[in-house]
């Protein structure tokens, strides 16, 4: 079975032949993360471009037959497709990469990475936030370094919500189907022409899973669909959002990931040496593995012991709430015949999943993970502290710096999130020490050339970007207005009267509790002296989405957008309805400071604060997650965070205060008579040349290919010790 795209071109039967590179291109993501490329279908029609939302396979589909006549009659922009097309053609034919350099033997090392969520372009939905977009992040990497990956996740129809925020600023969840042709997504079709379908084994009753692609370059991405006729109704909703609810939905999810995928990758003949958990919603694919090799003789101890050498968890969740626990019950209503598989009684299963510290709680997935899988890893240097605190339970007879939960910091995949525009100014002086700077973005050498890039040239790009971000939030205004005629109180809270000469915070993730969204709203009298400086004022945009069943998180953001609405606060305030991936690309590119202020231990890792630094923009962060190792004095603020609960909020609320109206709001108000605040842009190239290489995703995959990936290859040859 395979996919084919032979009959894409039938779709789009209005573009000439001349241009049909331009739907094979339209079916990959190299153009997500590839200026040049998105240009191409930019120059169709700009006005068509914005509307598809920077869709380009709905941007096909909807662009009429004159505007590609137009094209076929443009020679600059026929040498242009000639180039990116070609451009396009070596990178997907070349085999040659970092990875066979370091493997040149050939030995086959397909990993088989599996997650949740992904997060990879807006046309896509298939993410809720942070986790999604490192795993997104990860096989845009994986592609560039040529490292030999074949991902697994759901096609989620409705993705994670839509936002709306109603006049009294309650969040409502909007669910909007996605238009799966209208996509660069691709059916994957069986030997007659059908989409494949496939059942996941020893469940009953019986669920089945149509199957999907997606292009991440070099890298396929399988996504697993259950809303297909032949499953019962409460089966089709399996896949439609992320992370249902209702547990037994929601077991069931982790059932279809990873049982389901494992048993696609088989089917389509797709064989791989190791796999990588990225969380434990995924681990049953472990467990089919296993399963597998009981099928041919091996006893579950040994079977077991065999996977569980090929297999690398990462863990993400530093609390103890973010991880998947099930009633033991359940656990058993579907997997009863699949213990018969294995060779094990029930009893025997569940221990696998028995959390020593917590007894009778249920089957807790991470404590699964971590028995049946030989590497794992937290996501920054203070989470692997955290995790193995957590989990010493796991290991009675270790010393907790013993246990064996090692870290590897998150990174960023820098084509995707650095702004073309800054890229091409750090090219103007990158280029003439390092030609191929890009290839080496994990140097930290080749970023000490930001400080011979004009402070008036860094400053001016800053400027222009920040521009774009306030017109940006203007024109959705406009937009929701001309439909629903808000309030002006609405007009003022989404960020109508936001200002580009002033000092911008941004401040845009998820709404749940521990975020503390509110913080800064803790001394109200003080925040509005701040915000309403008649010569050194301050404005906020917030962002983010609340969990459909986090009514905690709901209330805060509620109270922020009334805040918003308040004229004591004088218009210094917006929340941006909606936010997405097409949004972060905004404000991680043109605020200010970005600010962070989670409970620690609690951010395990945050990568948006790393996208930010990255386009040079200034963090304002509690010590915790990624900023711990970040933070070096002069690339931004920190304040280490009260650790009492009694005084934690009005303590840390006061370090903000505290150092926005000592160091922040100064510095960015000192301008020299140029017009130029070289402090700040000082502060401004630290960050960019500090964090840049350290924290990109092409550091992070190297780490994990030379920390764990030959052990799993020696471990795939039976070179490996039986642990």
């Amino acid at each position: 079975m395979a996919d084919t795209t032979d009959r894409l071109m039938d779709k789009f039967p209005h573009v000439p032949e001349r241009l049909s590179g331009l739907v094979d291109l339209a079916y990959n993501l190299w153009w997500s993360w590839h200026p040049e490329a998105r240009v191409l279908f930019k120059q169709i029609n700009q006005q068509a471009w914005k509307k598809s939302i920077h869709n380009p396979v709905k941007l096909l589909q909807e662009s009429p037959a004159e505007f590609y006549v137009n094209l076929i009659s443009n020679p600059e922009y026929l040498r242009r497709y000639d180039i990116i097309m070609n451009r396009f053609s070596r990178y997907m034919a070349n085999h040659n990469g970092w990875f066979s350099e370091q493997y040149p033997k050939g030995r086959s090392l397909t990993i088989a990475y599996f997650s949740a969520e992904y997060g990879l372009h807006h046309s896509l939905p298939f993410y809720a936030g942070g986790l999604g977009f490192l795993a997104g992040d990860h096989l845009k990497e994986c592609s560039d370094l040529g490292v030999p990956l074949v991902a697994v996740g759901f096609m989620y129809s409705e993705g994670y919500l839509h936002q709306h925020i109603r006049p009294d600023g309650w969040q409502d969840n909007i669910k909007e189907m996605l238009d799966r042709d209208a996509a660069p997504i691709i059916r994957v079709l069986n030997a007659s022409g059908e989409q494949m379908v496939i059942q996941v084994p020893f469940i009953e009753p019986p669920i089945h899973v149509a199957v999907w692609k997606v292009n991440v370059g070099k890298i396929p991405l399988y996504l697993l669909d259950t809303d297909i006729p032949s499953n019962l109704p409460e089966n089709r909703t399996i896949s439609h959002r992320l992370y249902a609810e209702q547990a037994e939905q929601r077991l069931k999810q982790e059932i279809v990931l990873g049982i389901g995928g494992r048993k696609v990758l088989n089917d389509l003949g797709i064989e791989f040496s190791a796999l990588h958990l990225n969380e434990g919603h995924p681990v049953f694919a472990q467990l089919e593995r296993i399963r597998e090799r009981v099928a041919t003789g091996m006893s579950f101890e040994t079977a077991m012991n065999q996977a569980k050498g090929t297999a690398v968890f990462t863990t993400h969740t530093p609390v103890p709430a973010g991880n998947d626990i099930f009633p033991l019950d359940l656990m058993s209503r579907y997997f009863s015949e699949y213990c018969q598989q294995l060779g094990i009684d029930e009893a025997t299963f569940f221990s696998l999943g028995h959390h020593p510290c917590e007894a009778g709680t249920g089957f807790n997935m991470t404590a699964f993970a971590l028995r049946i899988t030989q590497y794992h890893n937290g996501v920054s240097k203070k989470h692997g502290m955290v995790a193995r605190e957590m989990w010493r339970c796991l290991w009675p007879g270790l010393q907790v710096q013993d246990i064996p939960i090692d870290h590897i910091t998150n990174g960023v995949h820098i084509p995707t999130w650095l702004n073309p525009r800054m890229d091409s100014l750090y090219s103007k002086y990158f280029s003439s020490v390092d030609p191929q700077w890009q290839t080496n973005r994990d140097n930290p050498e080749i970023w000490q050339m930001v400080d011979e890039i004009p402070d008036k040239a860094l400053w001016e790009e800053h400027i222009w970007l920040k521009q774009k971000l306030l017109n940006r939030i203007r024109e959705k205004k406009r937009i929701k207005w001309e439909s629903q005629l808000n309030e002006p109180g609405n007009l003022v809270a989404e960020g109508l009267m936001l200002n580009p000469s002033v000092l911008t915070i941004g401040f845009a993730r998820r709404f749940s509790t521990y975020k503390r969204a509110d913080l800064i709203f803790h001394d109200k009298i003080r925040l509005r002296r701040i915000l309403n400086n008649p010569w050194r004022p301050v404005q906020i945009i917030f962002a983010g989405k609340a969990h459909p069943a986090d009514n905690e998180g709901k209330e805060i953001l509620q109270r922020i957008y009334e805040f918003a609405q308040q004229p004591g606060f004088g218009g210094r305030i917006g929340f941006v309805e909606d936010y997405g991936e097409q949004m972060a690309q905004y404000l991680v590119h043109g605020v200010d400071v970005w600010m962070n202020n989670p409970i620690p231990p609690m951010e395990a890792c945050g990568t948006s604060g790393m996208k930010a630094s990255l386009n040079g923009v200034l963090n304002l962060s509690i010590l915790d997650g990624w900023w711990i190792e970040g933070y070096n004095g002069n690339n931004g603020w920190a304040f280490e965070g009260e650790a009492s609960p009694e005084s934690r909020d009005a303590s840390d609320a006061a370090a903000i205060y505290s150092l926005l109206e000592n160091e922040v709001v100064p510095l960015y108000y000192s301008a020299s008579l140029d017009g130029i605040p070289h402090g700040w842009v000082k502060k401004m190239k630290e960050t960019i040349k500090s964090t840049s290489a350290a924290f990109s995703a092409r550091r992070m995959v190297k780490e994990y290919v030379t920390k764990y990936y030959p052990s799993l290859l020696a471990c795939a040859e039976n070179e490996c010790p039986v642990p």
